[in-house]
């Protein structure tokens, strides 16, 4: 397997133009580029950042093989009631299957209704794995409900990946960069100790990769251990991807984790892919990001 970005974004025309039908949030009104969202103000989004051409040639630009787009969690569509969510993410499927390479996607779920035979029938379409809104699994309640689906990625050996939901405490009113800065760093924070205490008692075998470097939760190992929560053992099949992050806050991680559980993650179009080399740790630790350690997630090998 050579160069993999985990975590990009790339709506396809199916799914736009299902936002674009859409008369309440998350929805594109306006000259059908303005996203509405509740808890964050409108953003404009650019045509360019979803256009398959442009995107394949800044794939081929950063010298990746493979590309995993997901559902933007944040949209809210998993929360919606199921006969609004259906319509989103049959057009994300359908358009996401779709794409050709490099690109290949992440699934998505219906967090309000589960139905791990609609998840199975997607998954077996050639989805990479499972994405789930991290405020979905936060606690224990969100782990009992959301087991069907993560049993049908244990079954079939397919990962996990947890992106942060909808910001909807968020106020609307603050500055733009409020909600990846605190509701979204906050909800992976939270992923990742209720991962811990209740996520992997209840699947020993599921590999899953956290979003943003799991908000940094990692570096709480020391005060995980003075509160009596261990010592901070590092799991084998928890691994983090270092999406609009850098040098700092990689080197951190790595020191905690270890080098072989961080992968390269770019958030694009929102954040730009890293330079191979920018995160500083030499060509085995870039090797380890971009190839080594993707592999371990995909295929467990």
């Amino acid at each position: 397997m050579t160069a993999v970005d985990v975590h990009q974004h790339l709506w396809t025309p199916s799914f736009l133009a299902a936002l674009r039908a859409r008369r309440e949030p998350p929805c594109l009104g306006g000259d059908g580029w303005t996203l509405y969202l509740d808890g964050e103000p409108p953003c404009e989004i650019r045509p360019a950042d979803h256009d398959l051409a442009a995107r394949t040639g800044l794939a081929v630009d950063d010298g990746l093989a493979r590309v995993l787009v997901s559902l933007s969690a944040p949209l809210g569509v998993e929360w919606l009631p199921p006969e609004q969510a259906r319509p989103l993410l049959d057009a994300y499927h359908d358009g996401a299957a779709a794409l050709p390479a490099p690109f290949q996607a992440w699934a998505a779920a219906s967090v309000r209704e589960i139905d791990p035979t609609a998840t199975a029938k997607e998954l077996d379409r050639g989805f990479a794995g499972l994405q789930l809104p991290a405020n979905a699994l936060a606690d224990a309640a969100g782990y009992a409900r959301c087991a069907p689906l993560l049993d049908v990625l244990e079954a079939r050996g397919l990962p996990l990946f947890l992106h942060p939901g909808p910001a909807s405490a968020s106020p609307a009113a603050g500055p733009g960069w409020w909600p990846a800065l605190v509701p979204y760093v906050h909800q992976m924070h939270a992923a990742w100790y209720a991962f811990r205490a209740f996520g992997r008692p209840r699947h020993p075998r599921l590999r899953v990769c956290f979003a943003l470097l799991a908000g940094l939760a990692p570096l709480h190992g020391e005060r995980l251990a003075a509160r009596g929560g261990g010592r901070g053992e590092v799991d084998p099949y928890a691994f983090v991807e270092t999406s609009s992050y850098g040098p700092r806050a990689v080197d951190g991680i790595v020191r905690v984790l270890g080098i072989d559980l961080v992968l390269q993650g770019s958030d694009r179009p929102y954040a730009e892919p890293p330079h191979p080399a920018g995160f500083g740790l030499g060509p085995a630790a870039t090797h380890a990001l971009r190839v080594a350690n993707p592999r371990r997630l995909l295929t467990g090998t």
